[in-house]
């Protein structure tokens, strides 16, 4: 069937019609003119894969990557970087809308690299071959390169087979010294790690949890701020963003006496307010992230920062009015809605919500937003090439 795409979706995907019934269309651009196959049926939507390119819109670009057709990895490298931007601020700016929060978002920081800025990649393998999925499907892609990951993970990416692994999950995290640590989820044995180490710096290696090799952290550094990372521990994935991100929070608490984070992971952003607070309370699940935090409080100085081991569920009676600031930082998810009313009703003065996904961010807002009026939004393009982005929202008690 042949369809003219008018617009992206809020996952990147382009949008067009066939018989009154709205198709979604993966690496897609508006103002495509396709041959499009069905993949999907259902009641109120159709899914479907490009099978040839009609008439090629006048926004779209030849991918640098060419796995980019058939790779779930990325969804945008067929548009300019500039087209990107702008996506991202009207995909953010109509989530809103449709949320009823009439917020004009204007500003998003760029990324100092579209390329090579990941420091960290989950590679897939089956059958002894090393890639990604492809979009909505578990048919492999191989790969021997990724253009979105750090290029010493990408040398890496060609040594794996040396590693003898026939399926599994690995995870490779590098840092700022080039330094690599190697998340492996397979029943297979893993060999020739002492050869693998004589070719790179490899800090360690972990198998379904356990460590069996070297140690299980990585030390990395943004800016001035040096931290402790275990291998199960959340990092930001772009560290130049994550440096504009800190820059955010330190802006922002300027005039704050006493902050609770929650979701703190390894006490990132506990340890950049503590610059300008008295007292920080940071809150994470992660047991290995405490811990780390606990260390990271000492690296950098911020002896004002306590963390405690806890699900934020469970700890809502530390929401009171004796903070002035709360930091949430949460997984994809969002926050619930326990943790949302209680923030309400203990009339925090003013709110820093970080969100790496505008839906859900949306949603919370709705509700906060009873109490509470945005005072900015900031969007940072966390994941250039990609549909995500991030969002850096502050909200003032009414």
């Amino acid at each position: 069937m042949e369809i003219e795409v008018l617009k992206f979706d809020n996952l990147g995907r382009g949008i067009g019609y066939y018989n009154d019934k709205i198709i979604f269309i993966p690496k897609s651009v508006p103002g495509d003119i396709l041959l499009v196959e069905k993949t999907v049926e259902k009641k109120n939507y159709l899914e479907g894969k490009i099978v040839k390119i009609i008439k090629p819109s006048k926004l779209r670009v030849k991918p640098l990557c060419p796995y980019f057709s058939l790779c779930g990895g990325c969804d945008l490298m067929h548009i300019s970087l500039s087209n990107t931007l702008e996506y991202k601020l009207k995909k953010v700016t109509d989530i809103f809308k449709h949320n009823h929060i009439n917020e004009k978002i204007e500003n998003i920081i760029k990324s100092k690299d579209s390329y090579n800025y990941r420091n960290k990649v989950t590679l897939k393998i089956v059958d002894e071959n090393i890639g990604f999925y492809e979009c909505d499907s578990h048919k492999l892609v191989s790969i021997n390169n990724c253009y979105l990951c750090n290029e010493e993970i990408n040398k890496v990416i060609k040594d794996l087979p040396l590693l003898e692994l026939k399926n599994g999950n690995i995870t490779i995290r590098v840092n700022y010294k080039n330094e690599i640590l190697l998340i492996i989820d397979s029943e297979d044995g893993v060999n020739n790690l002492e050869v693998f180490n004589k070719k790179y710096q490899l800090v360690g290696v972990i198998q379904n949890n356990k460590l069996i090799y070297g140690e299980d952290f990585l030390m990395d550094k943004i800016g001035d701020y040096l931290f402790k990372v275990s291998f199960d521990a959340f990092f930001q994935v772009n560290p130049f963003i994550c440096a504009n991100l800190f820059d955010l929070i330190k802006q922002n608490t300027k005039d704050c006496q006493k902050v609770l984070d929650l979701y703190c992971g390894v006490g990132t952003l506990s340890i950049v307010s503590s610059t300008n607070a008295k007292y920080v309370l940071g809150v994470e699940i992660n047991e290995n992230a405490i811990k780390n935090a606990e260390i990271n409080k000492c690296f950098n100085n911020a002896l004002n920062c306590e963390f405690i081991c806890a699900d934020t569920k469970n700890i809502i009676d530390k929401i009171t009015e004796d903070y002035d600031t709360i930091i949430l930082d949460p997984p994809r998810s969002g926050v619930i809605r326990e943790v949302l009313d209680k923030i309400k009703n203990a009339k925090i003065k003013k709110i820093i919500y970080v969100s790496c996904n505008p839906i859900t961010l949306a949603r919370d807002l709705n509700i906060l937003l009873d109490y509470y009026s945005i005072n900015t939004v900031t969007l940072l393009d966390m994941f250039p090439n990609t549909e995500h982005v991030e969002c850096f929202c502050v909200l003032n008690l009414n």
